[in-house]
């Protein structure tokens, strides 16, 4: 009998998911004879046999994924609102509330005949891979989140395109900012790490660069910009994190619905506002938003992919459950989830990449 194995994609969309599906499916059907269950939107299908989003679950052949490689999004189609833990649900009254649904998702698995499932997401995903681990639902787990703040590997996939779409974003503003001498500000992805407004920033030459884990202070940005005037420079590059905060106060938060995390969104309109009470500028802000989600992968994202997703049907194959794939140097390695999920990677304050900002004369708010 042959083993059926499971694959979702879970949490945010990001460029490179249908990569790994890709890989995954023709490895495991081709060279060890699964069958493979498509999971749709996250664990909603496993919450609820006969749900039914645009695909509905499905067994999947090569011939479904032969075509996918070069295409943003997912074929499975995806949720940041499906943890089984805090399902949300409508009561007779039509409150909202959350609930725990677990232990039908694991009754569902088997079911279906699932030896275990392979779950492509970031840090909230590997979370909740790792519990039903604990309940004996055998995962295993690929690392994607364009944040790039999954620990034990050294790049998640979908990060290298996030910030070339970013970076191509800001190097277009720059030809308005100098035409016009104003202050642009432009706000990136990037909710705890500040990984993608470091590196975009970075690689378009902003001249600021706020991120979550430096709280900031306006007057040293304040100070920066003033100095290019002086020198002649009257325009100036602000790039900053959705997450990013100002010393002593919290990140900003628009929405905070039942059963997803808060959503982040007006930081950069914040820094300008503050900005406009210190200094006598023409400014404008820019939020990058999901654009920084959709598209063609990258060459790198879409490689790194496929070696994931490969690397993904190897773990099965061999009964390695409980592990996450993981890029380690040149290398796929693999690492325990529980251990990958165990500290977040975040951008480190005195790192390289930001001494080397400091040293170029970006304000890092500080």
């Amino acid at each position: 009998m042959a083993r059926k194995i499971g694959i979702l994609t879970g949490g945010g969309d990001c460029p490179g998911l249908n990569a790994v599906i890709r890989a995954a499916v023709k490895v495991g059907v081709e060279q060890h004879g699964f069958e493979m269950f498509g999971i749709e939107d996250a664990l909603s299908g496993l919450v609820d046999l006969d749900y039914r989003g645009p695909n509905g679950n499905r067994w999947l052949q090569p011939r479904d994924v032969n075509q996918i490689l070069t295409r943003g999004g997912t074929i499975l189609g995806t949720s940041n609102r499906s943890d089984p833990f805090r399902f949300v649900v409508k009561d007779a009254a039509g409150a909202v509330h959350e609930t725990d649904v677990s232990d039908r998702v694991v009754e569902n698995a088997k079911k279906v005949g699932l030896e275990g499932v392979i779950s492509i997401g970031g840090d909230g995903s590997m979370r909740i891979a790792q519990r039903f681990i604990d309940k004996g639902l055998p995962m295993i787990g690929v690392p994607k989140t364009i944040d790039n703040d999954l620990g034990s590997t050294d790049q998640t996939f979908g990060f290298d395109t996030a910030v070339g779409i970013a970076m191509e974003a800001i190097d277009r503003l720059r030809d308005t900012a100098e035409s016009h001498d104003r202050v642009m500000l432009v706000e990136v992805m990037g909710r705890d790490a500040g990984w993608i407004a470091l590196h975009a920033g970075t690689a378009s030459g902003a001249d600021a660069i706020l991120v979550p884990e430096i709280p900031y202070r306006l007057e040293p940005v304040a100070k920066m910009i003033e100095k290019r005037r002086a020198e002649g420079q009257k325009y100036s590059i602000i790039v900053v994190s959705e997450g990013a905060k100002p010393a002593g106060g919290e990140a900003s938060v628009v929405e905070h619905k039942a059963g997803a995390m808060p959503r982040l969104q007006g930081a950069a309109q914040r820094v300008a506002d503050g900005l406009s009470k210190l200094i006598d500028a023409d400014m404008r802000v820019t939020v990058l938003g999901h654009v920084q989600r959709g598209g063609s992968p990258s060459s790198f994202d879409r490689i790194l992919a496929t070696r994931f997703g490969h690397a993904a049907a190897e773990l099965a194959a061999r009964g390695e459950w409980g592990k996450m794939v993981s890029l380690r140097g040149e290398n796929i390695v693999s690492f325990p989830i529980a251990e990958a999920i165990r500290k977040p990677k975040l951008v480190d304050p005195r790192g390289q990449m930001c001494e080397m900002a400091r040293a170029l004369g970006v304000s890092l708010g500080d």
